[in-house]
């Protein structure tokens, strides 16, 4: 058996290139894990934070099901895991935890635990606390096929305790990437009490952590209240303090408009203004002329990107058209214009504070003149005053499925044009998306997930683990399919570091050479904070640690 620390040497300065790009941000602090509190801080008083609305599909707060960035937020805030990770270096470090070693096979994890902490219920947090998580999870995956910590335990066999504070977890093939998996919001470890509910209780707000809050009540569609645990002592070493949280509640309002939560800030109705996508350079403006200040830092994960049809009778089957349609993007200009001047510019199928993560931006530079060269050789031409590239009496179109019309749509719509292909924006219901995705009725649609580890990228196209297996399969051919999860189980399979990120290198060559994936932008996590707000804390995962927050007093 060996002792591991799991480091990502190079994680510290491309999460610090990426946030860098961003300092020309009037207003902002860009440091990976956030501002340092100005003075001395006040326990009391309640946050409130202003999220972009969840829906229907994405009503849930349990941590293995969910993959919705502003849940799994929450979670963090009210579920503690085994070990946490270092924004900055990607280093994972204890929590729960306090020491673990992986056997020489890479087969058997073993876990020595704290023994002073205690869930919000009152039950102690054992060795079989943790086997009962994860042997949950594994039949939670079971009864709820696609469940997104799916991909964190691919392989898992069993648990056992070896003593009250010491676990084994066991797997049928390596898993590289779990001790990372042990850091996340998905493999938080839960009560026992919260492993009786179903699946669907659970995501209604039936759970019960051992973190700094609790969850008071779970309202889809409206918000999340959350109470300051009492006695709470078991921090990471991450953090700013030991102790309980400052804070005594944290009210999480849903509201859909950009617009209402950034005047709700500026008029010191919220605390904090969390968006779905970064400010436009209008709102920052605003909000850093209002005193708040704006932190930053780029989702680990794949990066906002297109993935294609290719199945048959789609133009991107081709893949001429899909060389063609990547030289064709203008990413420098998409990013200065949609979100300002210094905002990075995306280089590759992953963003840049992924571990393992390799700049593609040589391939993915803007070439009007080679992208109209592939499009002549696939035989689509552009006849004299024409505005649309045709073949056999057909228009080169591409039909991409939005909700809701965006600057960022029409801008791409317009470079498309430039070589004479016609991207058409389709708008539908949140509710039809898998409905489209299965019937095949799109050539591109976007989608992203978030975890600093490469292998999220599993949940997209792997079809043993992927949330739409439709879209997995419609993405790739079946050779490229293959390949990609030769590439996924060699990451998972190699232990060494170099192995791992030779593995990833070809992994991320091959989506990009492939077409398989699209990049448009960097993710950069945004949020605005009230100026009396004092201790903002990015995880490794960029959600927010309430934990060391703390306001001025009243």
């Amino acid at each position: 058996m060996t002792t591991h620390r799991y480091r990502t040497p190079a994680l510290g300065a491309l999460a610090a290139a990426s946030v860098l790009a961003l300092v020309g941000c009037a207003g902002a602090n860009t440091g990976a894990t956030g501002t340092a509190s100005a003075g001395t801080p006040v326990a009391g008083g309640a946050l409130t934070v202003e999220f972009w609305p969840d829906n229907a599909a994405f009503s849930c707060v349990d941590p293995f099901q969910t993959y919705w960035i502003e849940h799994r937020q929450v979670i963090r805030n009210v579920a503690d895991s085994l070990t946490d990770q270092d924004p900055e270096t990607g280093e994972i470090v204890p929590w729960l935890a306090t020491d673990w070693t992986v056997s020489d096979d890479g087969l058997t994890y073993t876990f020595d635990l704290r023994d002073d902490v205690t869930f919000s219920d009152g039950t102690a947090f054992t060795a079989q606390s943790v086997v009962t998580a994860l042997d949950n999870d594994a039949q939670t995956l079971a009864d709820v096929p696609g469940a997104y910590g799916g991909v964190y335990i691919a392989g898992y066999a069993s648990s056992n305790a070896v003593d009250e504070h010491t676990v084994e977890v066991h797997f049928t093939t390596p898993n590289a990437a779990f001790l990372q998996g042990t850091s996340t919001t998905n493999l938080a470890i839960l009560a026992a009490a919260s492993y009786e509910k179903t699946p669907e209780e659970r995501c209604l707000g039936d759970v019960i952590g051992s973190g700094p809050f609790t969850l008071d009540s779970y309202k889809p569609g409206e918000g999340i209240d959350l109470t300051k645990r009492e006695g709470y002592a078991w921090a990471s070493e991450l953090n700013a303090h030991q102790g309980e949280a400052y804070l005594d509640s944290v009210h999480i309002n849903y509201v859909a408009e950009d617009s209402v939560r950034v005047g709700d800030l500026t008029s010191g109705a919220s605390d904090i203004a969390w968006p779905r996508n970064p400010f436009t350079p209008e709102d920052a403006a605003l909000l850093t002329s209002s005193g708040a200040t704006i932190e930053s830092r780029a989702l680990p994960g794949p990066s906002y990107a297109f993935y294609p049809n290719v199945t048959d009778g789609h133009p991107l089957s081709d893949p001429l058209v899909r060389d063609a349609l990547q030289k064709a993007i203008d990413r420098e200009t998409y990013a200065a214009t949609i979100y300002g001047p210094d905002y990075p510019v995306v280089e590759g199928a992953f963003d840049s504070t992924t571990p393992f993560f390799v700049s593609e931006a040589d391939k993915l530079a803007y070439d009007p003149d080679g992208a109209a060269e592939l499009l002549n050789e696939a035989g689509w031409t552009l006849e004299d005053g024409a505005t649309y590239r045709t073949k056999d009496g057909q228009t080169l179109t591409i039909v991409e499925p939005i909700t809701a019309e965006s600057p960022g749509d029409v801008l791409l719509q317009d470079q498309l044009k430039q070589i004479g292909i016609q991207l058409e924006l389709t708008v539908f219901q949140a509710s039809e998306r898998a409905s489209i995705i299965a019937n095949g009725n799109y050539d591109l649609i976007a989608t992203y997930y978030t975890r600093a580890d490469p292998g999220v990228l599993q949940w997209i196209l792997d079809d043993r683990y992927s949330g739409s297996k439709a879209l997995a399969a419609n993405a790739q051919s079946a050779e490229t399919a293959q390949q990609i999860k030769d590439l996924f189980d060699q990451g998972l399979e190699e232990t060494d570091f170099s192995a791992r990120a030779d593995v990833y290198a070809q992994l991320q060559d091959l989506l990009i050479d492939e077409g398989v994936s699209f990049p448009v932008f960097e993710r950069v996590q945004q949020a605005a904070t009230a100026s009396d707000v004092h201790g903002f804390r990015f995880t490794s995962e960029s959600f927010l640690s309430y934990y060391d927050i703390w306001k001025d007093a009243s």
